[in-house]
Formats: structure tokens, sequence, C-alpha cells
């Protein structure tokens, strides 16, 4: 099962993401496909575009971002907003695969 855990609410600091679905054993992960694509997207533009330098790490079925500040929070805010709808919805599609959580910073 893919888990997926964000820090906060309003503003969202980051997420960690860990596990992999073994949805399909024997042939394509679609939706870990879909939800690592989502992640690095979300990092990659944390980093290249937006020019922060969250904590980050990221290996084979790991993901975790955290910006430091409430001011990073709220530049990071749209992006990670929608990822956590993404992910939400996905999760409503596939309970037995994804579930979404959510901590305190």
């Amino acid at each position: 099962m893919i888990k997926v855990r964000f820090f906060g609410t309003e503003p969202i600091f980051g997420f960690h993401i860990t596990g992999h679905s073994d949805m399909n054993p024997e042939g394509p992960e679609i939706l870990c496909a879909g939800v690592s694509s989502a992640a690095y997207m979300t990092a990659n533009t944390v980093t290249g575009v937006l020019g922060l330098k969250p904590e980050l790490q990221a290996s084979d079925g790991d993901m975790y971002l955290k910006v430091k500040t409430e001011t990073e929070a709220e530049k990071c805010r749209v992006l990670f907003n929608g990822l956590q709808l993404h992910l939400s919805s996905l999760s409503e599609q596939y309970p037995k695969y994804l579930k979404v959580t959510y901590s305190e910073v």
C-alpha cells in the first residue's frame, strides 16, 4: 500500500510518501507511476521553479519533502493543495492501495 502523510492542512508544509501499491504484481504499476510522477513534479517545482531548499529525500518507494517556514508553505500553497487533491482523489478510486493522512507540522 502507498501511504501519503501531509504535514499540516492550512497551510500544508510538505508530505511523506512511502510504499508501493502492489496493485498489479505481474505488470505495470500504474498507480505507483501516477503517484510518483505527481510527487516528483511537486518536488521539482518547489526546488527548480520556486527556488526553495526544503528538507528533501527520495529513494525507491519513499519521498519526504518539507518546507522550513510558514512563508515557504504559503509560496507552495497552490502546489501542495493540488497534490493533496490529486492524491485524495486517487485514494477514493483505489482505497485498498492508497491511503492519505494528515499530521501536525
